[in-house]
């Protein structure tokens, strides 16, 4: 199912293992097995190297983003992505996976108990939610992939990073329209735009935009739990 994935990998200067590439098949393996009964994804098995794997796995290229032993929360992961392929690969990362749905959290129990990863947990909570304990201002990396408009994104995830760190937001071809139109959202939250860069998936468009923070988000943020969807910044 990911064999096309492997060599784009290598191409990117992304070493896998061959253990790596057996949880990474697993893995997937296990998704479109539980999607039989629950709803976890609408990509096709055949596309999922690609649209999945690729995408989560090819900004690891860029070391810079994801120094030795950080510490990493994906917000609103879903079935996964893009930390689970990630912790998979960098086992020297610290990572929580949050997501709201007690279904998704079930198969994300499941995938990590298969492949045996100590270096991942996951958390159930709305994203506005988890960032008023501990977790807040905890993570060196916090991301998100197909979440939200980056106005309303940003919300979710700079609450979660330390000053220092960064939000990595993967989008589509209208990548830098949102980072334009989210410039103000993201000043208020304590983060500043660094960059948009490209996602070589092939046939895509993908970019991820990287937004540094350079002062604690102010307490009122997030706010509660639907009103950042509801009024984006």
């Amino acid at each position: 199912m990911l064999e096309p994935l492997f060599p784009l990998l290598g191409d990117a200067g992304i070493a896998v293992t061959l253990s790596q590439r057996e949880m990474l098949t697993a893995y997937a393996e296990l998704l479109y097995d539980w999607n039989a009964r629950v709803n976890l994804t609408n990509v096709p098995k055949d596309e999922a190297w690609r649209i999945h794997f690729a995408d989560a796995l090819l900004p690891l290229a860029m070391g810079e983003l994801f120094p030795q032993g950080a510490s990493l929360i994906d917000v609103g992961t879903g079935a996964g992505f893009p930390g689970l392929p990630i912790a998979i690969l960098r086992q020297d990362l610290s990572i929580v996976l949050l997501d709201a749905l007690n279904k998704r959290c079930k198969f994300l129990h499941a995938v990590i108990g298969m492949l045996e990863l100590a270096n991942v947990r996951v958390v159930h909570a709305r994203a506005e939610d988890g960032a008023r304990g501990e977790l807040r201002g905890a993570f060196d990396i916090a991301c998100g992939r197909a979440v939200a408009h980056l106005r309303v994104l940003a919300e979710y995830l700079l609450p979660y990073v330390k000053v220092g760190g960064h939000a990595l937001c993967w989008k589509g071809p209208a990548a830098q329209d949102e980072a334009d139109t989210a410039q103000h959202a993201i000043h208020l939250l304590g983060g500043r735009l660094q960059s948009v860069l490209p996602i070589p998936v092939p046939d895509t468009g993908h970019q991820l935009v990287v937004i540094k923070k350079d002062w604690p988000t102010p307490d009122q943020y997030p706010r509660a739990a639907g009103t950042p969807a509801k009024k984006p910044l």
